[in-house]
């Protein structure tokens, strides 16, 4: 596996960092520390500009030295502006990328931009937004919500999070919040039966979502619960909510992938949990050339050889 971890010297980015070093990861886990120096800022001091990369570049070693110290094989990466994280995502060949949450308010984010916001937007690999754990989610080990609709994208969320070496007293609970096409009431025109059915059968996919996953996450061995809740909030809503009951420390959900229009028409539910959750959320990216993307990593291998020390410059 091969984590791209994303770094600026902030709480956030601490946070990140700590929850990257105390996770359980497979075997063989390589990681790439990379922070960005926007030379924006620096347009009237050249001088300021190299002296800061210099620092960002002895802060990636330092951190480096923690993962090294623990066992883990990790590069650094010194870039200019913020879409280097997803470019250099896509060059590394990482498998997740670890980002901090600065919670910027909407307006923040409109003005200032989010790096988080680019992130999940535009690199294609599964991204974490890392956030501090509530003091009372921190008791009794690790609880998981891992959301589904039941699609191939959920699948390969929930095949994702089975595949991870999590520990024993790891609770899953596995959600999936019917999306109600229709009220009584609301649609005077439609019959009530016709009503019925429609909501009956959104029912049912909710709840043959929650069995599937079920069945795949109960091969762990990890505790696992499933929540089929009924009310009339919106799934992002819904979903939100119980991770906030539950006291959650993850969320897991899979990515549609939507673009453009189809994003600013139907919305992002992966999306829209990232930015708001109470904890971390994971989104994972459905890669349908998984295996000719590994075939392709083995044959790089050879080029990262010397890469373990490396501070990359521009």
């Amino acid at each position: 596996m091969r984590v791209l971890t994303a770094i600026d010297g902030s709480k956030a980015s601490e946070i990140v960092l700590q929850e990257a070093l105390a996770r359980p990861w497979v075997p063989g886990t390589h990681f790439c520390l990379v922070t960005v120096v926007d030379p924006f800022f620096f347009t009237r001091a050249p001088l300021l500009f190299e002296e800061t990369k210099v620092a960002a570049g002895k802060l990636l070693h330092e951190e480096a030295q923690k993962f090294r110290t623990t066992g883990w094989e990790t590069e650094t990466n010194v870039g200019n502006p913020r879409k280097v994280i997803c470019q250099c995502a896509e060059e590394w060949r990482a498998d997740l990328v670890l980002v901090g949450s600065h919670n910027l308010n909407a307006l923040e984010r409109l003005a200032l931009g989010s790096t988080v916001h680019a992130v999940l937007r535009r690199t294609k690999c599964s991204v974490e937004v890392v956030r501090a754990p509530k003091k009372e989610a921190t008791a009794g080990g690790r609880k998981i919500l891992a959301a589904t609709d039941g699609s191939e994208f959920s699948t390969a969320a929930v095949k994702t999070l089975a595949s991870e070496p999590w520990p024993e007293d790891t609770r899953i609970k596995i959600i999936s919040a019917p999306e109600f096409p229709l009220w009584l009431g609301e649609y005077p025109y439609f019959q009530r039966v016709q009503v019925e059915e429609l909501n009956q059968s959104a029912l049912d996919a909710a709840k043959a979502a929650v069995a599937q996953a079920k069945e795949i996450l109960s091969r762990t061995g990890l505790a696992v619960t499933t929540d089929v809740p009924i009310d009339r909030d919106a799934p992002v809503k819904t979903i939100l909510q119980k991770a906030k009951e539950w006291g959650a420390n993850l969320i897991v959900v899979g990515s549609h992938g939507r673009r453009g229009f189809d994003r600013w028409a139907l919305g992002s539910v992966s999306e829209s949990l990232a930015m708001n959750a109470p904890c971390s959320v994971e989104v994972v990216h459905l890669l349908a050339n998984t295996e000719g993307k590994e075939h392709e990593r083995e044959s790089h291998k050879s080029e990262r050889s010397h890469d373990e020390h490396t501070v990359h410059v521009p």
